[in-house]
């Protein structure tokens, strides 16, 4: 540790603080890449890293975001290792910005437009045709992917994959911020076609989107990168699902507009799933053991639902009352979760796994074995469910469409 002495300690605190540290005001002070001039006549720049315990160029202030231990130092080596792979994602995988990209306003009435209110009548006149409990499907997955910056901030919580100063050139750090650009669309889009519909009451839909964004996220990925991949792999997988079922309602109840937006919405979850799968594909070839035993303890639990904690402040159900709808609708099933994993074990070859320890052939047993047995859980459930509900359905009140039943 690095002490200095009282008398210079005593000669700054007698200095004005905004004289001793201010902005530069000539070229004689020591100017700092945090615009913070030292006067050389009051401190020396020695003496005032001695002071602070480091200097703030550009250089140093990178060597302290280094991270000099991990709770994963084994798995940020592998993640790490992974670099080339990343890269090619972004440039295979994630579109072109700005005018090669689509944009939300791509799938909407312009209004700078002439005959935009024929337009908006006619898209509204086909929205009318969807039921109330499509409408709260899709609500809740517009408020999911308005949730991003939560998804972001758990990326960055995975060691070795972090973005430690919001600019940082790392292939992990310009995928996160890739990957978040392109997600931002969807929220985007779904949250404009809503309130041009004119059916919802978006303020209502506004407050969940705050209080969710508030209440934060917690998958359970413990800052472990391994964790973190196998859980974007089911997700975005999940998603992908959920917005194409939720188009082909749309389809069938008219709406090609809803149709051609989910669409499009489900077409870059389904790249961004190939992405995040193709990393697991890589680190399987680097350390196939210490990835099952990751993928294994997930599956003994469940996976979190990026949306669990949603509320509009009224309907402390609310999360539970919109996935019964999803269910109810085959939006998004127990079933499905079943055909993710099964799609997972196949998609990453466990059954031909070589090289594995006993620890990790016991895994991958158990993981090959899973998708069976899930489903059998699945349909017995669902069964049970239909003939409770086959004579009446249940419904509930939902703030988002003023109140009225789905």
């Amino acid at each position: 540790m690095k002490y200095c002495n009282l008398s210079l300690v005593t000669l700054i605190s007698c200095v004005p603080f905004v004289d001793a540290f201010a902005p530069s005001l000539g070229s004689n002070r020591v100017k700092t890449s945090l615009q913070v001039s030292v006067d050389p006549k009051v401190v020396t720049k020695k003496e005032y890293e001695d002071i602070c315990g480091v200097n703030f160029d550009e250089e140093s202030l990178d060597k302290r975001l280094e991270r000099t231990s991990f709770l994963y130092p084994k798995h940020v080596e592998v993640v790490e290792d992974l670099g080339p792979v990343v890269d090619r994602m972004i440039d295979e995988i994630l579109l072109e910005t700005g005018e090669n990209a689509w944009q939300p306003q791509d799938y909407l009435v312009d209004f700078a437009e002439e005959g935009w209110e024929a337009e908006l009548k006619e898209m509204r006149k086909m929205a009318a045709g969807v039921p109330d409990d499509v409408l709260i499907v899709l609500i809740g997955d517009m408020v999911t992917e308005e949730a991003l910056p939560t998804y972001q901030t758990l990326l960055n919580t995975f060691e070795g994959c972090d973005d430690p100063t919001g600019t940082t050139e790392s292939s992990w750090a310009r995928w996160s911020r890739g990957w978040t650009s392109e997600e931002n669309r969807h929220g985007d889009l779904l949250n404009k076609y809503l309130y041009l519909g004119g059916r919802c009451d978006m303020r209502s839909i506004e407050v969940t989107i705050q209080h969710l964004i508030t209440s934060g996220f917690n998958p359970g990925a413990q800052k472990d990168p391994y964790r973190g991949f196998v859980y974007t792999s089911f997700q975005e997988r999940a998603t992908k699902i959920s917005h194409g079922n939720v188009g082909k309602l749309g389809r069938e109840y008219g709406d090609k507009n809803m149709n051609r937006i989910c669409a499009k919405i489900a077409g870059d979850e389904g790249r961004h799933e190939k992405a995040y799968q193709a990393f697991v594909t890589e680190i399987l070839k680097r350390d196939p053991n210490g990835l099952l035993e990751v993928f294994g303890d997930m599956m003994r639990g469940q996976i979190v639902m990026p949306a669990e904690l949603m509320t509009d402040g009224k309907d402390p159900g609310l999360y539970e009352n919109f996935s019964n709808v999803a269910q109810r609708l085959g939006v998004y099933t127990a079933i499905d979760y079943a055909n993710i994993i099964d799609h997972l074990v196949r998609q990453w070859d466990l059954e031909n796994l070589e090289g594995l320890s006993s620890a990790g052939e016991k895994e991958r047993d158990y993981l090959c074995k899973l998708p069976t047995r899930y489903r059998k859980l699945a349909e017995r459930s669902m069964n049970k469910t239909k003939k409770i509900t086959e004579d009446e359905v249940p419904t509930k009140s939902f703030n988002w469409i003023y109140g009225r039943q789905a």
